[in-house]
């Protein structure tokens, strides 16, 4: 591991909350395409799948903020533990319901109910600003490891759920990452001693939404078009792959392309880059739209998967741009309810991107699905123009998570937005 990765771990606890941080987001990317490869195992119905986790993401897009706001008031054990063990009972009805062939809204009570499922990330990184708060390098490379992370659950979470559910039984996919789940977040909040202290709320200003912030606003907004893209191109990649003759290589294309996120993300932590952070969050969103541009042009499984790897190089960079603005435009004591917005807006966009792809997919074809993570792309592209504005504003009101205001060098930028994906 480079220097710059192995000095964050010298804080004691670190490698413990990381370790069960990676744990605990494996099933990020397992459920979603573990529903989907369960359903169309059983029934062959992709808009169906799509459908139901839809409903599961909206639903976390709902109740995940208010967990989140619930941690940052009474501490991530009291929180976090029974809205896992919630999240997971319905995880185990909604594969009881599929395996004994219940009507569907079953499956899609169940799906809300999940909803509640922790934000686990959020939950990790918020114990990385409370070391280095003040070690904004420290942050950044902090940040940089976790979007890092964040890309090893994508390259391994899709194989797993795809392999498990088409090789040993269509369920046995959302049930690993359920259990991944309680294990992970077990593991989390017994480690103590790096939990962030609770901010209790009593003044009017103290309970409004962090979502008040402008900026925060944009780059919500800005994510529920990106969730649309990760949604859509989800979808249309396992559906891709079955029309190939090979549905199970969607697990390996997916990896692929989670690879070159993970390899971008290594490099960007390495680096500290002088300029605006506004304006590098902007190039990053453009460069995720143009992207997707050959995905439409790929004609089979191994040029889609060099497409999808030139793609995902775009991805962990604009993350980690995106947490560091978190941080310049979110008070301190609302710092995981931030986090978890932008998780919130992903998770909109994946519900819509990949209901609406299942509908193209079964209308048209699975290439033409990735007509709607191009236009996710533009979409994405014109709501991060439009705001950019509003992210260059300083924070109004209560005092933002960071206290540096300079973005016209590396240090000052991650001073004032020293957070990352």
């Amino acid at each position: 591991m480079p220097s710059p990765y192995r000095a964050i771990f010298a804080a004691p606890g670190t490698k413990g909350f990381s370790a069960a941080g990676l744990i605990g987001r494996l099933p990020l990317s397992m459920v979603g395409v573990g529903i989907l490869t369960m359903i169309s195992e059983i029934t062959g119905r992709y808009a169906m799948a799509s459908a139901l986790t839809g409903t599961l993401a909206l639903s976390a897009a709902v109740v995940g903020p208010q967990v989140s706001r619930l941690v940052d008031q009474y501490g991530q054990r009291r929180v976090l533990r029974p809205a896992t063990l919630i999240s997971v009972l319905a995880v185990a009805g909604m594969l009881l319901a599929a395996a004994n062939g219940l009507p569907d809204w079953t499956l899609f009570v169940c799906a809300a109910v999940a909803g509640c499922v922790p934000s686990v990330g959020s939950m990790v990184r918020a114990r990385w600003t409370t070391i280095y708060h003040d070690s904004p390098r420290e942050l950044h490379t902090a940040y940089s490891f976790e979007s890092v992370i964040d890309e090893v659950c994508f390259i391994f979470g899709p194989i797993l759920a795809i392999g498990l559910s088409t090789t040993w039984f269509p369920e046995a996919g959302p049930l690993i990452a359920a259990v991944s789940l309680l294990v992970g977040v077990w593991l989390l909040t017994a480690q103590r001693a790096t939990e962030p202290e609770p901010h209790r709320r009593t003044g009017h200003t103290d309970r409004a939404s962090a979502l008040r912030s402008p900026g925060l606003q944009v780059l919500t907004a800005t994510f529920v078009a990106t969730g649309a893209i990760f949604g859509s191109i989800d979808v249309s990649t396992l559906a891709f792959a079955e029309e190939q003759g090979s549905k199970s290589s969607a697990s390996f294309v997916l990896a692929i392309w989670a690879l070159g996120s993970c390899l971008a993300g290594i490099v960007f932590g390495l680096l500290h880059l002088k300029g605006r952070t506004e304006l590098r969050w902007v190039l990053g969103v453009c460069a995720m739209a143009v992207s997707m541009i050959p995905l439409l042009l790929a004609g089979n499984l191994p040029i889609l998967a060099v497409a999808l790897f030139v793609s995902g190089l775009a991805i962990a960079p604009t993350m980690i741009t995106t947490m560091a603005l978190i941080e310049a435009h979110v008070p301190r004591a609302k710092l995981t309810e931030g986090m978890t917005w932008i998780s919130t807006g992903l998770a909109v966009g994946v519900a819509a991107g990949s209901s609406v792809t299942g509908l193209v997919i079964d209308a048209a074809g699975a290439q033409r699905g990735y007509v709607v993570s191009i236009s996710a792309g533009a979409a994405a592209a014109a709501v991060a123009f439009a705001g950019y504005r509003r992210l260059t504003r300083p924070a109004q009101g209560e005092e933002p998570s960071s206290d540096g205001a300079d973005t016209d060098s590396a240090d000052g930028g991650e001073e004032r937005a020293g957070r990352v994906a």
